[in-house]
């Protein structure tokens, strides 16, 4: 596909975004469209936010458990980039009439202390390079209606990234067993989704070193200071207006939001 219709699909997803509405499935439009090509519609949307005035303080991984990959009928992971208008704290009410079609996932979030550049970034090597792990929720929000998504639409989509609210408890990841850490997620009182830390491809650290690896490949680094959320340890859960959750996330902590 050519340049000037990636960018114009890019602008698209910006426009969306802004007025918060839906276009249709860039995959039905355009069944050609390739990962690669998404990517570069990602970069043109998320270039339309950066030169309004927003910055990057983070990346995101997405579609690594298989309770997501099967909701979406996406089977492999992508990427996105955090940005500084996508920051919740613990407990903030998020207004729900800010978002399109929302959906909640507990996740644990690294924060750097040294970069990381790949090819060659192991599990081991994140562990090293990050300065703390913190409980956190991702809200996913699709721009494509009705979440009708392929890999190429929720790429495009800057991995689908809505919003994210960050618990306020650093904890050493040297101190806790990543893996097996449960995870118990809690919707206006009730568990309505629970998993562990091995759904994010085995190992949140593993997620990390993947996208290190598949960001190193074009030139990208993972800088010290960023934020990095490593993936979903559940299903993803419908949200709206009226709603309070909250995420436990055993040896690491909690975080709740609540939509208005």
């Amino acid at each position: 596909m050519e340049e000037p219709l990636l960018q114009r699909l890019g602008e698209e997803l910006y426009e969306a975004w802004k007025g918060c509405r839906v276009v249709e499935p860039l995959s039905q439009r355009h069944p050609e469209l390739t990962i690669e090509e998404a990517y570069r519609i990602q970069q043109h949307f998320i270039g339309q936010r950066l030169a309004a005035g927003e910055r990057v303080v983070g990346k995101k991984i997405g579609v690594t458990s298989k309770a997501v990959m099967n909701m979406l009928g996406v089977y492999q992971p992508d990427f996105g980039y955090l940005l500084d208008g996508m920051v919740y704290n613990e407990g903030e009410a998020i207004p729900a009439d800010t978002l399109i079609q929302p959906k909640a996932e507990g996740e644990i979030a690294f924060l750097l202390k040294r970069d990381l550049r790949g090819p060659g970034v192991t599990a081991a090597d994140v562990l090293a390079a990050t300065e703390a792990v913190m409980a956190c929720f991702e809200i996913v929000d699709s721009r494509i209606r009705d979440w009708k998504i392929k890999i190429q639409d929720t790429v495009a989509d800057n991995a689908s990234c809505g919003v994210f609210v960050l618990g306020d408890r650093l904890v050493d990841p040297r101190r806790v067993d990543l893996s097996t850490c449960g995870m118990v997620l809690e919707k206006n009182g009730e568990i309505v989704a629970t998993g562990a830390g091995a759904a994010a491809l085995g190992a949140p650290a593993n997620a990390v070193a993947w996208l290190a690896n598949t960001l190193g490949q074009l030139g990208v680094s993972l800088q010290a200071g960023e934020i990095i959320l490593s993936g979903s340890l559940a299903a993803m859960v419908p949200v709206r207006a009226g709603d309070n959750l909250s995420v436990t996330i055993g040896g690491i902590g909690r975080c709740s939001v609540r939509f208005t």
